[in-house]
């Protein structure tokens, strides 16, 4: 099927298309529980945007365009894009040491500005938010911005990182003289027509969602408490619209002048030694890269306390797709929608990496021991079968699935879904498995079992 431009997707009449776009809308947040969503697709002559359901299950309010969602991880786009702009105005460089302004990065002194926004620094994941509250950003990344800590040398390997975006907010704090909030606000959001809204705002100006999680005994949908750690903003404290969320995409493939054109290109540029794993094909500055057929597009996930936000846009059609949900069920909501968008408009929108063609599952004894991402503990050990399994902090162990390449899935014990998990890694030296890479964390291998 040859790629649709933007204009050919505005072709057949924008209404008619808006009220499929309202209907399976509808009609999926009912079959996946989900209180309150907003689906918007911006095809460079308008934006289809549609609505359904309520912001709170309890109070009712309806979900509307103005609506807030806590966007989790999408935050960091923001933040990037932030330091970009520093970086356009020769007040940061990309690749000079973070040491040189941090002193908290003295352990780390060849962890660059670049390695923080591409995740290569090899950063542990951070403080879990309870341990992080009332911390200060410096004390925070003198825990966790070690060397014994360090995962791999920086720029040869991924592990998503909330610590490094900590460290980026700083930087942005301390180039610009003012908060992340009030830099991000001041630099980007206002200039992009959005309305700032964070996590802890005691006045907000718009309309907030609430998370969602199912109570399982009672089939009710309750919300949801947001505990990210103040520190912790730039990774993940925004709140936003899936206009706000287009809004960022337009910039991120160079649609408007806020963010300049040579930054959006590094942004979306693939980072060398970023492999993402199960998370993305690829990795820019801040930036999620996805491969549908033979077209690039990139945006970011979020995942908050009970609520679900996707981004993607395509440079050379101009498209932007934005979802914003308040529910963890939105992300299956999200899949299913952008199934629907390729029945009826044509567009093949990216949810996840691309599938690979790995062979048949292998036992991989040589992956069973323990491995450390900062204060977190990854244990595989063989299940009653002799299949590799794997346990993170205690919790219950779930099934391994190894394939030849090293890369593994993981296996619901309930349903038997697989869902893609990451990958082994082998040291390079004597071709032992040394790392883990778990839905984008890697783990540092310390111990056999």
């Amino acid at each position: 099927m040859p790629y649709p431009t933007a204009a050919s997707v505005a072709d057949p009449r924008p209404s008619l298309l808006r009220q499929a776009l309202q209907d399976r809308l509808d009609t999926l947040a009912h079959t996946h529980r989900v209180p309150g969503a907003q689906l918007a697709v911006d095809i460079q002559t308008e934006v289809l945007s549609v609505c359904t359901g309520t912001s709170d299950a309890v109070g009712g309010h309806p979900f509307t365009a103005e609506t807030a969602v806590p966007l989790g991880s999408v935050t960091k786009t923001y933040t990037a894009a932030t330091v970009m702009l520093l970086v356009d105005d020769e007040d940061l460089d990309l690749d000079e040491p973070v040491s040189g302004i941090l002193p908290e990065f003295e352990d780390l002194p060849k962890v660059t500005v670049r390695h923080l926004l591409a995740h290569t620094a090899g950063l542990p994941a951070g403080l879990d938010s309870d341990s992080a509250t009332g911390t200060t950003a410096p004390r925070y990344l003198s825990r966790v911005c070690t060397d014994a800590d360090a995962l791999f040398p920086p720029g040869t390997d991924f592990s998503y990182s909330n610590a490094g975006y900590v460290a980026a907010g700083r930087l942005i704090s301390t180039v610009t003289g003012m908060s992340w909030h009030d830099a991000v606000r001041t630099l980007l959001l206002e200039p992009l027509g959005i309305v700032p809204s964070f996590l802890g705002d005691t006045a907000d100006a718009r309309p907030v969602a609430r998370g969602h999680a199912l109570n399982k005994a009672t089939g009710a949908m309750r919300p949801a408490h947001q505990n990210l750690a103040p520190v912790e903003a730039p990774a993940g404290a925004l709140l936003g619209s899936a206009d706000d969320l287009i809004a960022l995409g337009r910039a991120l493939i160079g649609r408007t002048a806020v963010l300049p054109a040579a930054a959006a290109a590094q942004m979306r540029r693939a980072e060398p030694g970023a492999e993402p794993g199960a998370l993305a094909d690829g990795w820019g500055l801040g930036a999620a890269l996805f491969q549908q057929d033979d077209v690039w597009w990139y945006g970011h996930d979020g995942n908050a306390q009970g609520t679900s936000c996707h981004l993607r846009a395509e440079p050379h059609s101009g498209v932007v797709v934005a979802f914003t949900g308040n529910s963890g069920g939105a992300t299956a909501l999200w899949r299913d929608l952008a199934d629907d968008l390729t029945a009826l408009t044509g567009l093949r929108v990216p949810t996840s990496r691309a599938a690979l063609g790995r062979g048949g599952p292998v036992a991989l004894p040589e992956c069973l021991g323990v491995y450390r991402n900062g204060a977190s503990e990854y244990r595989i050990v063989p299940d009653a079968n002799g299949m590799p399994a794997l346990s993170i902090d205690g919790d219950l162990p779930l099934p391994l699935r190894c394939h030849p390449d090293l890369t593994c899935d993981l296996v619901d014990p309930d349903t038997g879904r697989r869902e893609p998990g990451g990958r082994f890694h082998r040291d390079p030296a004597d071709g032992t498995v040394d790392r883990v890479q778990i839905s984008g964390r890697t783990a540092r291998r310390v111990r056999t079992v």
